[in-house]
């Protein structure tokens, strides 16, 4: 379970109520996610998310909180945040920026099946599209640049071949540009946890607090490589030839994207191969904390290296 900060019932029940949310009933940490602290709050009048915020500032958050509601406002399966009495989302408890959201339908599924791919990946491009006209912009923190910085920290935690591996990563995606894709505001961490499904349709996209302004594709290929991931690494190629099917039937490849689309799986793995060997080599303090092993993103990247066919 995730939560670096605590929060009781007693710290919580006073801060609820800023709120239109009722008296507090039930107060129960989140176990997914590895960033904030996460809590269902269940109240008189319905239920919520809590997540207060270990590393983003007040400040950092209006570009991520306005696009929660942008995206609500026009369509999107998101969970739309909750303005206190003031009109204010952003509060502050046990001194961290906080925020409060509506609790979305559905459930989280381990092993989606090809049309819940399909679904994500529709939902996906309808996502993109709807955040064209966001007008707040965030680099992706999370880029090129940042990969080689964190690789020179984590470099004396590795071994000789992992090391290896990781280096010629970097310098493949050195060698590569993206500028001349379509790109907008992407989620940036479309994972399984960060899915809800009812059924086969998605019950909402969660947990935005990565979303960047970066190249729409390789959102999708960030999805692909955890939605339709078999054990050992490898790709599901039912599933994620209908996960591009649905997000194509919404918004369209274009050619150059296509051409690019086998060397952004490889990005989109490395990026969260390079996170996952910085968590579990310089985990962060916190209560009841976990790192997820860094080692399956080596293996997406092996399958990818070896891959001929991407499914398009």
């Amino acid at each position: 379970m995730s939560v670096f900060t605590s929060v009781t019932s007693t710290e919580l029940a006073p801060f609820l109520q800023r709120y239109p949310a009722g008296e507090l009933l039930d107060l129960k940490g989140i176990a997914a996610g590895i960033t904030n602290s996460n809590f269902f709050v269940t109240t008189s009048r319905g239920r919520y998310v809590l997540t207060l915020f270990e590393t983003l500032t007040a400040a950092e958050l209006p570009f991520y909180v306005g696009l929660m509601s942008h995206l609500a406002g026009r369509g999107i399966a998101v969970a739309a945040p909750l303005a206190d009495h003031d009109g204010e989302c952003i509060g502050t408890l046990n001194g961290k920026p906080t925020l409060i959201v509506d609790c979305l339908p559905g459930r989280v599924v381990e092993t989606p099946n090809p049309p819940q791919c399909r679904a994500v990946g529709a939902m996906l491009a309808r996502m993109h599209l709807a955040a064209a006209d966001y007008p707040a912009q965030m680099a992706n923190p999370r880029g090129p640049a940042w990969w080689s910085r964190t690789a020179q920290i984590i470099d004396p935690f590795l071994d000789e071949t992992t090391a290896a591996l990781l280096h010629e990563e970097i310098a493949l995606q050195k060698q590569h540009r993206f500028d001349h894709l379509p790109a907008g505001v992407i989620h940036a961490d479309l994972f399984r946890d960060n899915v809800l499904m009812h059924g086969d349709e998605v019950g909402g996209f969660i947990d935005f607090y990565y979303a960047c302004n970066d190249v729409l594709i390789y959102d999708l290929a960030i999805a692909l490589n955890d939605w339709c991931a078999l054990p050992g690494g490898d790709i599901d190629a039912a599933r994620a030839r209908e996960m591009l099917a649905g997000y194509q039937a919404v918004r369209p490849l274009e050619a150059e994207e296509k051409q690019d689309w086998p060397v952004l799986l490889r990005a989109a793995a490395l990026r969260f191969w390079v996170s996952r060997l910085h968590d579990f080599h310089l985990p962060a303090a916190g209560e009841l904390t976990w790192a997820k092993d860094p080692a399956w993103f080596e293996h997406v990247i092996a399958r990818h290296r070896e891959r001929k066919d991407f499914w398009l």
